[in-house]
């Protein structure tokens, strides 16, 4: 997956705090909702929707590496997906290591998600340990059941896209993970990383 680099952290992590509020609008999610009688329920607590994730996981992997082009050439990938939680907290950091078949491709990647128990929302933060980085703005979302979606503003190729994460076919033993492009404002969405958990 493509990280961003910027040269100046500051306007990041205003411009990230800018986009937290437009993904309430653009994902449907609300801290609140509203039901029929006109009576507001409280969002309920979802700091322990990534437990499922912690631990060891075999992960097989397919990526679309020519984006927004109308291509269907995939390539495939298998490895290690390991989970934990950090300081008895409800962030978890993963260590991500997959191979190409003949070895000569390679992902090696660190993530980190932290929960905001006032918005209800999970920030997800690619981590680049060997360069020190940490990509911003982070993918920002929530779990509605056993369906996670996560958003966030990218440039890809010069161009504004936006990036969806959904987790689904959550169990004990196995999950997915997939990462789509927008180009067209969420009309449309291409897939791009599919990523296959199972233990």
């Amino acid at each position: 997956m493509k990280l961003i680099r910027l040269e100046c952290i500051l306007p990041a992590v205003m411009s990230a705090a800018l986009f937290v509020s437009e993904v309430h609008a653009f994902s449907g999610f609300q801290n609140s909702q509203v039901s029929a009688h006109g009576s507001t329920a409280t969002q309920a607590d979802g700091s322990h929707d990534f437990d499922f994730l912690i631990g060891d996981w075999k992960a097989h992997v397919r990526r679309l590496p020519e984006r927004l082009k109308g291509s269907n050439v995939w390539v495939e990938y298998d490895g290690i997906s390991n989970h934990k939680k950090l300081l008895d907290s409800n962030a978890n950091f993963e260590e991500f290591d997959v191979s190409s078949p003949d070895h000569k491709l390679r992902i090696k990647a660190q993530t980190l998600r932290l929960y905001n128990p006032e918005s209800h929302q999970w920030s997800i933060y690619l981590v680049d340990l060997d360069k020190g980085t940490l990509d911003l703005p982070p993918v920002v979302g929530q779990f509605n059941g056993k369906r996670g979606e996560f958003y966030n503003q990218q440039t890809w190729e010069g161009r504004a896209v936006l990036v969806r994460y959904v987790w689904l076919n959550i169990s004990p033993k196995s999950s997915r993970m997939e990462q789509s492009f927008s180009s067209d404002g969420g009309k449309t969405w291409e897939v791009n990383w599919i990523c296959e958990l199972s233990r």
